[in-house]
Formats: structure tokens, C-alpha cells, sequence
């Protein structure tokens, strides 16, 4: 077994940079410090390599190709010196918080010179890098197998809900609006009172984050928010055109379950009417007249009154069409919460291998 020793990250990578995106399209993948951005039909990088966002938001942001691929100018390419295994390199990476070895604190830079000098533990034996890399890699293979059932899932939904109520929508439907089926719900908790229970929060970044809400202590959280009652449906106000975000809860929430003040409530008056708002509300059509009221006096920071969601016209669907309906997909919803409840399970898992196969040496 190898000896894991303490090198700079210049002596077992090299850095490059990325370029102006080009104009034309094709099938080849352009990635920027927040994935991909797009496609064209050429490329400045190919074989396996490590992508890092070198800029803003997406500062230390790290992802693996092993495909022709061009890499634009917010972002630095890796490749492996001395036949290392890149994969290895890419775990390696992703375990260190990049974005702390950052320049600027309102417009982060992270600069090869700063890459280079960062200090790391690695192991020289190219065999056990390789090891290592693939049982964190069959991790990952997993967790983007159900990411890829649960976006089949979605679309399936999104089809049965429009086939039931948009295109065989009934000329009985009554035109109401969701003050029908669901109440604006503003239960207000101040967390720092308690300062050492634990809540769950269920905040914008959590939702960006893959819907993992965090548990935090109550002195961690410093602004009001709002708790979360079982089965019903964050709405964000904040930025709605620019980012969807409609978190779906099923069943009992936990414990001290919270919400940020950006998301509204949604609860419906009767667990049945649950699917139906979910679905009328994130419906394409929908949501985009919804969110297209935003207002406000920053650009980055916009935000929709609450009474656009509430207001928004919808069918008085009978009863017996929501039961049946209900049936049908209640499975798919399901099946979608056990998929991300297997996620965040396997991503816990891979937090524990790196810690316990690259820290703990």
C-alpha cells in the first residue's frame, strides 16, 4: 500500500485556460464554472479532464470529462502530470473547498498561481488511486441513475397532469383560483430563541442543492422563517423567472421542519387537492404567467407578490376526477421521493469515503 504524503497541487497537476465560447453549434459540450453552458462543433480540450470555475458564483465549482470538450474563459482546465489517475485528481479536488483559496470577496478569482501553492495530502501508487476512484465513481454512476429515473418520472407526470386537466379539461370546471384548494400558510418561528434545537431548513440554497434540506441549529439562523406543516408546497418568490423553484413536500415533515420567508406556504385545505395543485402550478404555462409579475428595485433580487400565486385563476375540478387522478399518480410521486431520498443517502455515503480515504491519512 502507498504513502500518502504532502505535495503542492502544481507537482501532480497541470492548469490551462479556457477561451472565448465560440459562436457556432454543434454536438460538443462547452463548459463554463456552472457546467454546461452549451454546444459547438469544436474543441480545445479532450481525454480525461477536470474542469474548475475560476470566477463569481461558480468560484472552485469542479466537474470530470473524459470526451472532446471546449472549455470556456470562466474556467481552468486539469490535467494529470506523471500518468496520475485524473479521476483520483477529480475527487481530490472536489474534497477541497476551492472557492476559500478565492481572491475578492464580492467577485471571487481563483488563479492558477493560487491553485498551484494549495498544500494536499496524496498517495504516489497509481493502482490504489485508481481503487479509490472507482468505488467513488460506482457512487456516482448510482446516484446519476436515479437522477435520470426521476427526470423520466417528471416528465411522465407533466404529461399525465396536462392530459387530464388542460386537454380534457371539462366546460363544468368552474373558473376559480387556488384560494379554492389551499391556504396561504404564514406560521412565523424565530430560530436563534433556541439557540441549541435543531431545525430542519428547508432554504433556497438547500432546494439549489439537489432539495437536501439542512439541519442547522437554531443560533446558526438569524432570520425569521416559517414552519413547514406536512404535504404541502414551497413556492419561491424570490427571482421566479430566472429560477424555478417549486418544492414538492410529501407526508409528515420533520421535526422542526422550516422554511426560508422567500418560499409561500402552499397547504391545501385537503390532502387530496396536494397532486393537482403541485401540478396547475408547475405547469409551464402557469408558472410563467405567475412569475412573470416580478418586481423590485434590484435586478439580481426580484421578487413576485404572494397574491400571484394565491389569485392565480384555476378549474373547480370535481371531486371525483381529483380521487381518480390521485391514483394514478400518486406511485410516480412517490417513486420520485424515494429516488431522492436514495440521493442524499449515497451522497452521504461519498462524503464518508472521501473523508475516510483521503483525509483521515
Amino acid at each position: 500500500m502507498g504513502e500518502w504524503k504532502e505535495y503542492k497541487l502544481g507537482d501532480i497537476i497541470s492548469l490551462g485556460n479556457g477561451k472565448v465560447r465560440p459562436k457556432e453549434t454543434g454536438n460538443i459540450p462547452i463548459y463554463g464554472g456552472n457546467g454546461i453552458l452549451g454546444y459547438c462543433n469544436s474543441s480545445n480540450y479532450d481525454g480525461e479532464t477536470v474542469i474548475i470555475g475560476r470566477v463569481g458564483a461558480y468560484c472552485g465549482s469542479v466537474y470530470y470529462e473524459n470526451r472532446p470538450i471546449w472549455i470556456s474563459d470562466n474556467a481552468l482546465a486539469v490535467k494529470s502530470k506523471k500518468g496520475y489517475s485524473t479521476k483520483f485528481i477529480y475527487y481530490l479536488l472536489k474534497k477541497i473547498k476551492l472557492n476559500d483559496y478565492a481572491e475578492g470577496s464580492s467577485h471571487p478569482l481563483i488563479t492558477q498561481t493560487l491553485l498551484n501553492a494549495i498544500d494536499v495530502l496524496f498517495i504516489d501508487d497509481i493502482g490504489e488511486q485508481k481503487s479509490i476512484a472507482s468505488i467513488l465513481s460506482s457512487l456516482d454512476d448510482k446516484i446519476d441513475l436515479l437522477h435520470n429515473e426521476t427526470k423520466t418520472l417528471e416528465a411522465m407526470i407533466e404529461t399525465l397532469f396536462r392530459k387530464w386537466f388542460i386537454e380534457a379539461a371539462k366546460q363544468e370546471w368552474e373558473e376559480k383560483d387556488i384560494y379554492t384548494y389551499a391556504e396561504h400558510y404564514k406560521v412565523s418561528i424565530v430560530p436563534n430563541k433556541h439557540p441549541q434545537m435543531f431545525f430542519k431548513h428547508y432554504s433556497i440554497p438547500a432546494f439549489d442543492n439537489g432539495e437536501e434540506a439542512s439541519l442547522e441549529k437554531g443560533e446558526c439562523i438569524q432570520s425569521n422563517k416559517y414552519t413547514v406543516p406536512n404535504n404541502c408546497i414551497l413556492f419561491s418568490k424570490l427571482n421566479p423567472h430566472k429560477d424555478k423553484r417549486v418544492w414538492l413536500i410529501l407526508d409528515e415533515t420533520e421535526k422542526n421542519a422550516i422554511c426560508s420567508t422567500e418560499f409561500q406556504v402552499v397547504k391545501p385545505k385537503e390532502q387530496d387537492y396536494l397532486y393537482f395543485l403541485y401540478g396547475w402550478l408547475t405547469n409551464k404555462e402557469n408558472y410563467e404567467e405567475i412569475s412573470s409579475g416580478v418586481g423590485g428595485t434590484s435586478s439580481s433580487h426580484q421578487r413576485i407578490d404572494p397574491k400571484s400565486i394565491f389569485a392565480f385563476s384555476c378549474p373547480n375540478v370535481d371531486i371525483e376526477t381529483i380521487y381518480s387522478y390521485n391514483k394514478v399518480v400518486e406511485p410516480l410521486y412517490y417513486k420520485q421521493k424515494l429516488n431522492k431520498d436514495q440521493i442524499i443517502n449515497l451522497k452521504e455515503q461519498r462524503s464518508k469515503l472521501l473523508r475516510k480515504l483521503m483525509l483521515d491519512k
